[in-house]
């Protein structure tokens, strides 16, 4: 009897292993639906892209840039080719990808975009024409940082872009209806934010850790769904995924407590576990009548390397999400 429970420990540690060693090494995934198909940008080497028919199961598709802007390299100094953070959408027929360009721990930033017709490489109108920063950040000018981008649409259907890591917390500013420049006079919101230390020089990130915003319309709210906590660290990754809720998409967004989002409020939707150092960094879809949240998590059964997490998220009665891994 001994051998045989000890046989099935060895089962269930070995199919555990293999389930999550089937999991691609992704960072900071976003997705679309398109012709039948599912499509998935993420940080990389000139942007990342996968292509799945079920939006759990993926393959590597092509790589958006190749090379990567010049006009990069120029704004960014120290950037090294890795693209971080993209958002996709599709508007008026066009597919609009906004993508971060920056290096570790500096807010020396900007956010660009381009647009394509088709996601397929195979299609004859495929082609990115990328339109250049549309947001940068200075160190010693702004207390912001120009990554980690998302796009959403207002309850008036006008463009916002939220975006924002560390620093002061995370923006929102107007976007002209051409998507790919800022509106003018320009309008800017905080919309998350939390306590960082005013001795803190202000060229440092700070110890007020949150980025990666991201919007989803979910009947009468948006839902400002933020990562806290560290990133990119493999073992000593502490991410962990935060919600507040809003009827207007520029807020201001509350938490279950009613403790506003850019006063370090925030309710807890997902946080590392047995399997996993930490989970951040998601974005959120109706596909099939079901909304399904990206993520990547740091897998302690593989030294930390970042891991899609794919889950569903249910509603309970008070319109708050609770987030089911989808197997």
């Amino acid at each position: 009897m001994k051998n045989i429970l000890i046989v099935i420990v060895l089962l269930i540690f070995v199919s555990t292993v293999w389930a999550q060693s089937k999991q691609i090494i992704v960072h900071d995934p976003v997705a679309i639906e398109a012709n039948n198909k599912y499509y998935m940008f993420s940080t990389g080497v000139g942007i990342a892209a996968w292509v799945s028919d079920d939006y759990v199961n993926w393959k590597f598709l092509t790589q958006v840039f190749n090379p990567v802007p010049e006009w990069a390299k120029k704004e960014v100094p120290k950037f090294d080719g890795n693209m971080w953070a993209p958002d996709i959408a599709f508007h008026n027929g066009t597919y609009y990808l906004y993508y971060s360009v920056s290096s570790f721990a500096s807010n020396l930033s900007c956010i660009g975009v381009a647009s394509n017709k088709s996601l397929n490489p195979a299609d004859a109108d495929y082609k990115w024409t990328d339109h250049g920063a549309i947001i940068n950040s200075v160190p010693g000018r702004d207390m912001w940082n120009a990554i980690d981008p998302n796009l959403i649409f207002d309850e008036n259907d006008e463009p916002w872009l939220a975006f924002g890591s560390f620093w002061n917390g995370l923006k929102m500013v107007k976007l002209n209806e051409n998507l790919i420049s800022l509106a003018e006079p320009q309008q800017w919101h905080t919309i998350a934010a939390r306590q960082r230390d005013f001795e803190l020089d202000e060229t440092d990130p700070g110890n007020a850790a949150i980025e990666a915003p991201f919007i989803y319309k979910k009947n009468d709210y948006y839902y400002l769904f933020v990562s806290f906590d560290l990133c990119c660290r493999a073992e000593r990754s502490t991410y962990n995924v935060r919600v507040g809720r809003s009827k207007s998409a520029v807020g201001p967004y509350v938490d279950k407590d009613g403790v506003p989002l850019n006063l370090g409020g925030g309710s807890l939707v997902v946080k590392g576990d047995e399997s996993f150092y930490g989970i951040g960094h998601n974005s959120v879809y109706n596909f099939n009548g079901k909304d399904i949240m990206f993520s990547h998590a740091y897998d302690k059964l593989d030294k930390g390397k970042p891991k899609l997490i794919v889950h569903e998220l249910k509603w309970n009665e008070e319109g708050w999400p609770k987030a089911i891994v989808v197997k």
